[in-house]
């Protein structure tokens, strides 16, 4: 295993994974795991859906590193990766461990990556795809550069997070005569996108003092040390609501499935509050990134309880 003590090679391909932040891919396969589970309910399981679902999982597991390599790249030129005082996981060009012009071009490697995987979904989605993609590598350094600052990453999380991957994963893989406006397949996206948020709002809440002082105003500089840990909690309990109610008003629930799905639903709660007291109990300093790796971990569950919902109640 590869630790962040470690003796990094500069530039070593121990340095890039380090820099691709491995933890943080759960993010990325939550919202296509989702939105291929409304596909196989809405065009019922078939071999075609196996290819543009696979596409859909690498260009958003190239996109989430993307991401990560940029805001990497950004902080440490901007200086907020000092490191001295940073909380969070050590990053790879403020370390040294992989210099900048390497990490410029690394970052033009992954983006053109991203565009190769992505680029063949114009086949199943049209090509109102080359739109989507253009708009995610653009707010991808947009997120780093300017809206994080403003306090507007969470509002790219639940777009860029939820609705985008979880709505044209699901529009990809369905027949081009589904291929409409559908309510439901909103709703689960806005839902996985506030799940999603949780890992951002840890992330924001440890660095809470570095990001004032900094002048980054985040939801969690501006709404206070309480209402963060509140909006912690409460997100994923907004966000199964939604999709119960997706999930209701799509069919005429029965008493079984409903039974099911709190069942299923509970697998994802129980783990989630227990991380909910361990935030409440750290409360700051670099034991936060134990609550980080939580959080990655019930966000993963949320997905897989989701999909598996959405599997065996969900009737378009």
């Amino acid at each position: 295993m590869i630790s962040e003590n470690d003796n990094i090679r500069t530039n070593s391909t121990e340095a890039w994974i380090l820099a691709a932040r491995p933890k943080t891919l759960t993010g990325a396969s939550v919202p296509v795991m989702i939105g291929v589970a409304l596909a196989i309910k809405t065009a019922q399981w078939n071999s075609s859906l196996i290819l543009p679902a696979i596409l859909c999982f690498i260009f958003a597991f190239l996109m989430q590193i993307d991401s990560n390599l940029i805001n990497d790249y950004f902080d440490c030129i901007h200086g907020n990766d000092d490191t001295s005082t940073r909380l969070g996981p050590k990053r790879a060009c403020a370390e040294g461990w992989i210099t900048l012009p390497v990490m410029r071009r690394g970052l033009v490697v992954v983006s053109l990556a991203a565009c190769c995987f992505g680029l063949p979904l114009i086949f199943y989605g049209g090509w109102e795809m080359v739109i989507v993609g253009a708009l995610c590598l653009l707010f991808a350094f947009l997120y780093t550069t300017f809206f994080s600052y403003k306090g507007l990453g969470d509002l790219l999380v639940l777009i860029f997070f939820g609705i985008v991957p979880v709505y044209f994963t699901w529009w990809v893989c369905v027949p081009e005569e589904l291929q409409q406006f559908n309510p439901t397949i909103l709703g689960c996206g806005i839902a996985c996108g506030l799940v999603i948020d949780t890992l951002l709002l840890v992330n924001n809440y440890r660095d809470r003092d570095n990001d004032k002082r900094d002048g980054k105003m985040t939801l969690v500089v501006r709404i206070g040390i309480r209402n963060t840990e509140k909006l912690y909690l409460y997100l994923p309990t907004v966000a199964e609501i939604i999709v119960f109610l997706c999930l209701a008003t799509a069919m005429q629930l029965t008493i079984l499935e409903v039974v099911i799905f709190l069942a299923l639903a509970s697998l994802y709660f129980i783990p989630h509050s227990k991380t909910t007291r361990k935030l409440i109990a750290i409360k700051k300093g670099k034991a936060l990134n134990m609550v980080l790796g939580m959080t990655a971990r019930d966000m993963f569950l949320f997905g897989i309880m989701t999909a598996v919902q959405i599997i065996l109640i969900y009737e378009p």
